[in-house]
């Protein structure tokens, strides 16, 4: 059963007079109860803002200004300030981006785990409260006598483990997890992602895993969504969308990633920058960037088309394989192509 809904979700940021930065731009798709879905792409290109976005916790230039977030049936955009902050925590949690940096340092760390239970639970005691705090470490891996700690004497790790833990504490039905293996070792980091792993399987909880490492991506999560400039340029099951990408920016980000099962000579990047989204230039975002690019891609940027339809180019429900490129006929070839760096620093290619 589907859990989280967006729909053609528009969010901006207020810069001067007059302008704005379009940082999410039509994007769609669905999370569905118990999946963990990942955004995957390059930095700026709003997977942040759009996790922000769903629990309205935006800078304050930043506004949500069209599109549907439906959370159990209820479409969040239309919540005020007040009935938002019922939702944070006790129903979707986040474990922000810079959570090394999220807890408090002058308060104990179980306090801090204890306080969020004692506003979304009034009935609950402080005794109950510190309790719970002291499971929830134990359950991340951190000894309960911890939490009468201070966030300075934690590690790395174990400041991401508390997150885990204040972000379990009220039973949420979705945890949106903001690069939550950044600054870790990878040994650090492959413990922090089982762990995630294990508390799905025990309290059902949907995740939307938000990175830029491909691999965190790859190991994690049942579907995966790829942005770039604002933009749903795919969607799909994660093993299909990188081990069959049906989208140019995919095909370059795979190229920019090691694999230990291919053998590559060197790793071939994508040339140039991501577009600038305070006035986007007309046509595909991807289009100045992208060696299969025709005139056609300068129009408007294209609607997401279902894969697997032989070239046909035909709208899809988002919980299908989907890429937003006109060029879906031509998929094989442009797969081939992709893998040689001389493809990418050629520039335009005919499709």
């Amino acid at each position: 059963m589907t859990l989280l809904d967006i729909n053609d979700l528009d969010i901006r940021y207020r810069v001067g007079e007059g302008s704005e930065v379009r940082a999410v731009d039509g994007v769609s798709f669905s999370i569905d109860e118990g999946e963990t879905f990942g955004l995957v792409g390059e930095s700026g290109c709003g997977k942040t803002t759009l996790g922000k976005g769903i629990i309205q916790l935006l800078d304050e230039n930043g506004y949500i200004a069209g599109g549907e977030i439906n959370f159990k049936g209820r479409d969040l955009t239309e919540y005020s300030q007040s009935e938002i902050r019922d939702v944070r925590w006790a129903e979707i949690s986040t474990i922000p981006q810079a959570s090394m940096s999220g807890l408090n340092p002058v308060y104990k760390v179980g306090d801090q785990i204890a306080e969020a239970i004692l506003h979304h639970e009034p009935g609950t005691t402080e005794q109950e409260a510190d309790e719970r705090a002291r499971e929830l470490l134990e359950r991340v891996g951190v000894d309960a006598d911890r939490a009468d700690d201070y966030a300075h004497e934690f590690s790395g790790g174990m400041k991401q483990r508390a997150m885990i833990a204040m972000a379990l504490s009220c039973s949420p039905d979705l945890i949106i997890a903001d690069e939550p293996t950044t600054a870790l070792d990878v040994i650090v980091q492959d413990q922090v992602l089982d762990e995630l792993e294990e508390l799905q399987k025990e309290t059902g909880v949907s995740f939307l895993i938000i990175s830029h490492d491909i691999s965190v991506i790859a190991e994690t999560c049942d579907r995966v969504g790829v942005m770039y400039g604002g933009k749903m340029m795919e969607v799909g099951e994660t093993d299909e969308v990188f081990e069959t990408p049906a989208n140019p920016y995919t095909m370059g980000l795979k190229n920019s990633f090691p694999n230990i099962e291919e053998a590559m000579d060197t790793l071939v990047s994508i040339p140039g920058t991501p577009p600038t989204l305070r006035d986007p230039a007309p046509g595909c975002r991807f289009r100045d960037r992208c060696p299969f690019a025709t005139s056609e891609c300068e129009t408007e940027h294209p609607p997401t088309y279902a894969v697997d339809t032989g070239g046909v180019r035909e709208t899809t429900a988002y919980g299908e394989h989907q890429s937003a490129c006109y060029h879906l006929d031509k998929l094989e070839r442009m797969r081939r192509e992709a893998r040689d760096k001389d493809t990418w620093a050629a520039g335009e290619v005919e499709p």
